[in-house]
């Protein structure tokens, strides 16, 4: 019986990364991030992971020690914080989150895992951006071979949203089948659209004060819904989810589906925007049914003055969209929970990677592992 192989989730945010390397073939053995409302959303969906809060500049192999509690992991994933490297910000060359980068492959180094995989945003290619990526990954070990940067569209890899991102895959060619890029060339042949992710999805919910309600509802009753809808319905493998959002998902209830009050002016200004076209005043993009959404914005922090994105115009509806068709356009199941707090929500998903391209990139790299532990177990 060959046993799951396990990861460790850096920069883990809400659990975007992890989710997909789960639905690939994955365990979870610890998640860390310095974010503790960020990571409020991982704890209760990986009841089973160890969730660290730490900064990771500041781990040593001391902290690792203690931290596995002797497990043995497979990879090592996550995604940097990404604002000092965006096209939508300053793009700041002094913002000292750009040296996260380099902590993410110094803490390769200590853990020394099968494999890793970094993600980030498309900007970490431009001009003064990629010469720190080179940088970063010169000071990887050399056992690894390193692919990458590699610019992924999660659009092509059943995500219903033109979100593109940079990936750099390193692996032991000792211990892992070899791997290239080619592998990691999406196959993707239905495009999924705005439709397809979010037409089943209930009407948004008045908030309250119920610390309990997070915007549950029921969804809308149609004769027909997408394969994608009926996958994001599915319920989750034994160990995942918080168990009060699984059971009433059981129930046809979902959450993340409270409201944004705007004002009638402002309705009537969403109602005349067109699909595809942009509101002047709140630069909000009014999706399109049979189009894509854009990349989901996340807002900033607490620290950096509680800014909230821009949200995206229901196609249909004179409003923005909620958390859960949100969390749908991303590619996170119905079963996920985010939180009460609507900003803290899209921080969540804005920051995440998409489940769908996760769970492709490591899908490839848990079979290169199963290849390879099923060639050692024949010799010995």
């Amino acid at each position: 019986m060959i046993s799951k192989s396990k990861i460790v989730d850096l920069f883990c945010g809400c659990g975007g990364f992890g989710l997909g390397a789960k639905q690939a073939g994955f365990d979870v053995a610890v998640a860390v991030d310095i974010d503790q409302t960020l990571q409020s959303a991982y704890k209760k969906n990986f009841p089973n992971t160890r969730v660290l809060t730490a900064d990771l500049s500041e781990m040593d192999e001391e902290a690792w020690k203690l931290a596995l509690a002797k497990d043995k992991i497979d990879g090592v994933i996550g995604g940097p914080p990404c604002q000092g490297y965006s096209r939508m910000g300053k793009g700041d060359v002094a913002d000292p989150r750009r040296s996260l980068l380099f902590h993410f492959f110094r803490n390769v180094n200590i853990l020394q895992p099968k494999f890793f995989v970094m993600e980030n945003v498309e900007g970490l290619l431009d001009e003064g951006n990629i010469q720190e990526l080179e940088a970063a990954i010169e000071t990887v070990d050399k056992r690894y071979e390193i692919l990458g940067p590699i610019l992924l569209d999660a659009s092509l890899y059943g995500a219903p949203t033109r979100r593109k991102r940079v990936v750099v895959v390193g692996y032991d060619p000792k211990l892992i089948s070899s791997i290239s890029e080619k592998d990691f060339i999406a196959a993707q042949k239905t495009l999924v659209t705005v439709k397809d992710a979010i037409k089943d999805l209930p009407s948004p919910v008045s908030q309250d004060d119920e610390e309990s309600n997070i915007g549950w509802a029921k969804y809308r009753q149609q004769k027909t819904i997408s394969e994608y809808a009926q996958r994001m319905r599915a319920i989750p493998v034994v160990g995942m989810g918080w168990p009060i959002a699984v059971e009433k998902l059981k129930l046809g209830i979902t959450s993340g589906n409270f409201d944004t009050v705007h004002t009638e002016k402002v309705k009537a200004r969403y109602a005349a925007v067109k699909p595809g076209l942009t509101d002047k005043v709140s630069k909000a993009k009014k999706l399109e049914w049979n189009g894509f959404c854009p990349t989901l914005r996340a807002g900033t922090g607490t620290d950096k003055g509680s800014h909230q994105a821009v949200r995206p115009l229901h196609p249909a509806e004179a409003r923005v969209i909620t958390v859960r068709e949100a969390a749908r356009l991303q590619g996170f199941p119905d079963w996920f929970s985010f939180h009460k707090a609507k900003w803290h929500s899209f921080r969540m998903i804005g920051n995440s990677v998409s489940p769908l391209v996760s769970e492709s990139i490591l899908e490839v790299i848990k079979n290169k592992v199963l290849v390879t532990t099923l060639k050692s177990q024949r010799q010995s």
